[in-house]
């Protein structure tokens, strides 16, 4: 017994001594280029579910982990969870996880997708903005550089060298208030996680806790839709399926999360939303090297500017949380 918990301690220095060698931008990063791979398992599901189905049984397979490390935690998660706390924790379940979604996918209904995906953009300007108000977060020097090389870099991604085509009318739609609305709630829940790992609450439990309080939403989410559960095929397709959802829950819902709230409890939430723009950057070379989509210059040079940005703020000193 004493061997054993001398080799886990042991185990344990060496992940801590390995993890503070890495800045914490990059664990963001990593956690958001994680989401890219999203669409690899979500389009072979969505020929046997609904998009409403599969967030439900991912947040449902997502809370095997979840209870054990919240009846963990238990006794020192009582003791801080305020009125505080807890808004902030609906506001990154219901707001930033189920909302935001609902109304980014509305607005791509009603309107031009090239204002929405613009205005999609302004996501990062919102947790600036939320992180100085709430978090009283100090700008570095030469933020505005990183910024503006940053949205640069997603601009490039999204339209290339060339001009969206639309007019200003298409800025004045309901679907670009949804486009808005979306982008704030995303930036507000990077601002509300660094707010909960500020309040000394583990990245593991506020991983947990942001799965779980998803559920009883989504729960409504699925039975207003009316979605008619088909699921049908031989024995290896079935096996298939699941195979795909476990891959869909674990890799771009799970590990993500809990290297990007990892990443956050030691990195400032405004470096925090540019790192995250590793997402768009990752998703253009899975439609590239799995869909067969062509990558243009402009794409090219746009992913080059994001990860150039990147490692320059992660050379940044003062980034880390105070």
């Amino acid at each position: 017994m004493e061997q054993a918990f001398k080799l886990e301690n042991k185990r344990s220095n060496w992940y801590s001594s390995w993890t503070r060698g890495i800045n914490g931008i990059w664990f963001v990063a990593v956690g958001a280029a994680l989401w890219g791979m999203d669409p690899l398992f979500r389009i072979l599901l969505l020929k046997s579910f609904t998009s409403a189905q599969i967030v439900f049984l991912e947040h449902l397979l997502l809370a095997c982990y979840a209870l054990p490390v919240l009846l963990k935690h238990r006794k020192t998660l009582a003791g801080k969870l305020t009125l505080a706390v807890i808004g902030a924790l609906l506001f990154i379940s219901w707001g930033g996880s189920a909302i935001a979604t609902v109304l980014f996918t509305a607005a791509f209904a009603h309107g031009n997708a090239n204002a929405i995906l613009l205005l999609q953009k302004l996501q990062p300007l919102f947790a600036i903005i939320l992180a100085r108000v709430l978090l009283k977060e100090t700008l570095p020097s030469k933020f505005f550089v990183y910024i503006l090389a940053a949205l640069l870099g997603t601009y490039l991604l999204t339209f290339g060298i060339h001009t969206p085509e639309m007019g200003l009318k298409d800025l004045g739609t309901i679907s670009c208030l949804f486009s808005i609305l979306a982008a704030c709630l995303w930036g507000g829940s990077t601002v509300m996680g660094k707010f909960l790992l500020q309040k000394n609450i583990d990245f593991p439990v506020v991983t947990s806790l942001r799965f779980l309080l998803a559920i009883p939403l989504l729960s409504v989410v699925l039975l207003m839709s009316g979605d008619v559960w088909h699921l049908n095929g031989t024995g290896k397709e079935l096996t298939m399926i699941a195979v795909n959802l476990l891959f869909q829950a674990f890799f771009p819902g799970l590990i993500s999360m809990l290297f990007y709230y990892k990443g956050l409890s030691t990195t400032k939430a405004f470096f925090a939303t540019l790192a995250e723009l590793a997402f768009p950057a990752i998703g253009i070379c899975m439609n590239w090297l799995v869909f067969g989509q062509k990558l243009t210059l402009g794409q090219l040079l746009g992913f080059i500017l994001i990860w150039l940005t990147l490692w320059l703020m992660s050379r940044v000193k003062g980034n880390a949380a105070a």
